[in-house]
């Protein structure tokens, strides 16, 4: 039997959906923590020609949560929905140009507001937008791509979203440089509008996703009642799979939300500076993304995982030490975003392994639900040691070692289902 290619260009148009999301969150996590800090008197480092409204860091970071508490009930729920939803325009796509229009309102007014209420207010429609359409897009992986191709499409997914993290960051930063504040968010805004009318223009949405020995699974609709089937399910494995996304989410999203305040209060880098050299981790986690879900192919997704994690820890632990200057600083960036590529890639193709292909929306907004309230939990319980730690910064990369160490242990306890599979099917094949 004549073996299928891999469907790379349309693995390429999925990512431009990806793209559109990532080139955002970048913007977002850079300028939106200095524009709620800058002006505290508590901080050293004085920035130049940067106005903020001079709130404390476990202030701040609680702020930069409330993208994720509205994600724990609207994508989980958003996910499941789009499961079962078919109109004109798709499964998928509704909900993009629902959500859309709210966030690019919300985010381009964010640089534009004169007080800490008017920002907060900007920043809760920016998050209720996106929240609304993230979990449909990264469903599209589940949707157009069978359970052999998840890794590879992942990673070209994950290679879109990487490249837009650089053009954020790195553009972001020259763009601040030359126009102010509200250039990044709006230059983001023009380039996710652009992204995501691509997709909706040519992504075909297959409108029968789900085999007929899946469709009992649509019964079970809803964050709680999959949930409880995720907990009642002998094979445990499910279960690990999300705690872990939830530990090692906790200690990264602790950092990336630290990683601008970090650069200019602790190191002294200048703001658009600390944006350029933001862009190192996004280069480096770019540069291995397709490679990350070769490997994932290869050896399995938990292997991988586990490999990946086995790479942060110490990475994350030596950071507290020897990220002393720019130089340290790049170079563990380097390290961080080729780790962080075989630990993100695999591990949605690892929860949909444990689902149902009649669920991909529900495991997908599952994923959401536990990475969602990681990056709650992260962000606040990390910005309130770092005001009893002497507004030191530096403490994350303590806090997210303990974390990534939690996801190791849980790790252990996940099977590789597909991958055992598909070893057992090639045995058999060589024997005959």
């Amino acid at each position: 039997m004549e073996k299928k290619k891999f469907p790379w260009g349309r693995t390429f148009l999925v990512g431009f959906g990806f793209f559109g999301i990532s080139i955002l969150w970048p913007i977002f996590n850079q300028w939106v923590p200095l524009i709620l800090q800058v002006g505290n008197p508590e901080f050293e480092s004085k920035v130049a020609n940067f106005v903020g409204f001079g709130l404390g860091p476990a202030m701040a970071m609680f702020i930069m949560t409330w993208d994720n508490i509205i994600n724990i009930f609207v994508q989980p729920w958003v996910g499941a929905r789009s499961d079962n939803t078919w109109n004109r325009f798709g499964r998928r796509k509704p909900w993009v140009l629902l959500g859309l229009p709210i966030a690019l309102v919300g985010f381009i007014s964010i640089p534009m507001a004169q007080s800490v209420i008017a920002v907060a207010a900007f920043i809760l429609i920016t998050n209720f937008g996106m929240s609304l359409f993230r979990s449909p897009v990264v469903s599209w992986l589940g949707d157009l791509f069978k359970p052999g191709e998840r890794s590879k499409a992942n990673g070209v997914i994950n290679l879109m979203g990487g490249a837009a993290g650089v053009l954020s960051y790195v553009l972001g930063g020259m763009i601040f440089n030359n126009f102010g504040r509200s250039g990044p968010f709006i230059a983001g805004a023009i380039a996710m509008t652009v992204a995501l009318g691509v997709v909706l223009v040519f992504v075909k949405e297959p409108k029968e996703k789900a085999t007929v020995e899946d469709r009992s699974s649509e019964n079970i609709k809803g964050l709680l009642p999959n949930l409880k089937a995720v907990f009642a399910n002998q094979d445990k494995s499910a279960l690990f799979i999300l705690l872990a996304i939830f530990f090692w989410f906790t200690g990264f999203n602790a950092i990336e939300t630290g990683l601008s305040s970090f650069a200019v209060f602790s190191l002294h880098i200048a703001p658009g500076t600390a944006s350029i050299v933001a862009s190192v981790a996004n280069l480096s986690f770019l540069a291995f993304c397709i490679p990350s879900g070769f490997i994932g192919t290869k050896i399995g997704h938990r292997k991988t995982i586990i490999w990946g994690l086995l790479g942060l820890i110490p990475i994350f632990l030596v950071s507290f030490f020897l990220a002393q200057g720019l130089i340290p600083f790049i170079i563990i960036l380097v390290f961080v975003g080729f780790f962080w590529s075989w630990v993100n890639v695999n591990s949605l193709p690892l929860v949909y392994d444990h689902g149902g292909e009649g669920r991909i929306g529900a495991f997908t907004g599952l994923y959401y639900f536990f990475s969602q309230t990681a990056a709650v939990v992260g962000p606040v319980l990390g910005g309130v040691i770092v005001e009893k730690m002497n507004y030191n910064y530096r403490i994350l990369f303590i806090f997210g070692t303990i974390f990534l160490i939690f996801a190791l242990l849980s790790m252990l306890k996940v099977k590789d289902r597909h991958h055992e599979e598909n070893q057992r099917l090639n045995a058999e094949a060589k024997a005959a």
